[in-house]
């Protein structure tokens, strides 16, 4: 897929041709998502956290509010609480920090230099994100029941099947190893700005992409319907270290420590509509032909004052959590990380995102259970392969017949 200059100029020129009255559509779309978004700043200031919380508990019992089920695909996020117990959670943050610092992680990191680049036009390249996939918590953390029914519920909000077509299945989910978040208390090194991950210029320049996002491009962005899996599975990202490669439902972590506002913690625009915004807003004649707002091959793709500015005062960080909360946000949601923890303690996570069983899901697996067994990074990750010599790293043995399937050695 060539995505340089001349490639997204002949991009932009067809979607144009296809839709001749874009400003106009444009003008249409920003007047009522400026409107939005205002709102939603107006709301938080009065003390209304946007992001929708339900319990765990709730899921179990089936009991969560329909009206909580209304906000969550309005906003596309959702605080999940009690996924695990608040003493399981601490047990795990005492263990990955003992893990970090007894196999000397940091002096490692510094002495090899950042070599994962995709974040690099996001203020800080490694906001205290490390490195770290096959610590012990993080694979009891991916394997856990309590984190597979809550996956299966958050799944099933999605459109997963039409007819005899079936998208992918939301009972089963995949491990996908990410990363993992220890932000020391007055850590200014910057956060990450606002992004939206999983591919940037395949979005106007790959079909796979202008299939999912028809509607948008065909000028009747109010039809597109953000939670509509049609199309999904089947989407070809530009490949380069830190482009994930699966389709997730939702991106997500999970909390070690009490965060909240103000700690170095996670930020959310919730508005699902935002990404028909900047889908739109790059094709206008403002926007050289060559470029796309700013978006760049193999990076994130950023939302910026420049060209975003009437959606980003929607910008709110998430309700405090206590540890064993879980914090989700559908993969078309701008996010990013407050640039300082101002907090007394340390605002740490385990990053799990929800990655349902499907073909595209299926054909990673080889190469992430490669890395497993090796201690490696993560295939869609930097080969920085910290961990390969690291004392109490997970093993085969650590994972239970739930690891063993998500992980592709046993069937389903």
């Amino acid at each position: 897929m060539q995505a340089d200059a001349a490639a997204i100029a002949a991009a932009k020129a067809e979607l144009r041709s296809k839709l001749p009255n874009y400003t106009r559509v444009f003008d249409d779309m920003q007047h009522e998502l400026a409107v939005e978004a205002a709102q939603i700043a107006v709301r938080y200031a009065d003390g209304d956290p946007i992001v929708p919380s339900v319990s765990y508990d709730d899921i179990l019992a089936d009991k969560v509010p329909l009206e909580s089920v209304a906000a969550i695909r309005r906003h596309g996020c959702v605080v999940i609480r009690g996924v695990f117990p608040r003493e399981q959670a601490e047990e795990w943050d005492v263990e990955l920090l003992s893990y970090v610092q007894s196999n000397n992680y940091t002096e490692k990191a510094k002495a090899k230099g950042h070599i994962d680049k995709y974040f690099s036009t996001l203020k800080s390249a490694k906001p205290q994100i490390y490195g770290i996939y096959w610590s012990r918590p993080q694979i009891q953390a991916r394997q856990a029941e309590s984190m597979e029914l809550t996956r299966e519920w958050l799944n099933r909000l999605w459109i997963w099947h039409k007819g005899d077509r079936q998208f992918f299945d939301p009972a089963r989910n995949y491990a996908y190893a990410d990363r993992i978040r220890q932000r020391e208390p007055g850590d200014a090194t910057l956060g990450l700005s606002p992004h939206m991950d999983g591919g940037s210029v395949e979005r106007w320049i790959d079909p796979s992409f202008h299939h999912i996002y028809r509607h948008v491009f065909s000028g009747n962005w109010r039809d597109h319907n953000p939670w509509d899996g049609d199309g999904r599975t089947e989407t070809r990202e530009v490949p380069s270290p830190a482009v994930c490669s699966v389709f997730r439902t939702y991106q997500g972590w999970t909390a070690l420590t009490e965060q909240g506002p103000g700690d170095g913690t996670l930020q959310l625009l919730p508005m699902t509509s935002a990404m028909s915004y900047m889908l739109l807003r790059a094709l206008q004649d403002d926007v050289p032909d060559g470029e796309l707002c700013g978006a760049a091959a193999g990076r994130a793709l950023r939302m910026n004052e420049e060209y975003h500015a009437h959606l980003l005062r929607a910008l709110v960080p998430v309700p405090k959590v206590q540890p064993g909360d879980t914090v989700w946000w559908h993969p078309d949601v701008v996010h990013a990380v407050e640039d300082e923890n101002r907090g007394s303690g340390y605002s740490s996570v385990i990053y799990i995102g929800a990655v349902p069983d499907c073909a595209k899901n299926r054909a990673f697996l080889p190469r992430q259970k490669a890395a497993f067994l090796a201690g490696k990074s993560c295939p869609d990750f930097a080969a920085e392969d910290y961990e390969m010599d690291f004392a109490g790293r997970a093993t085969e043995a650590d994972l239970t017949a739930m690891g063993r399937r998500q992980m592709g050695f046993d069937p389903w």
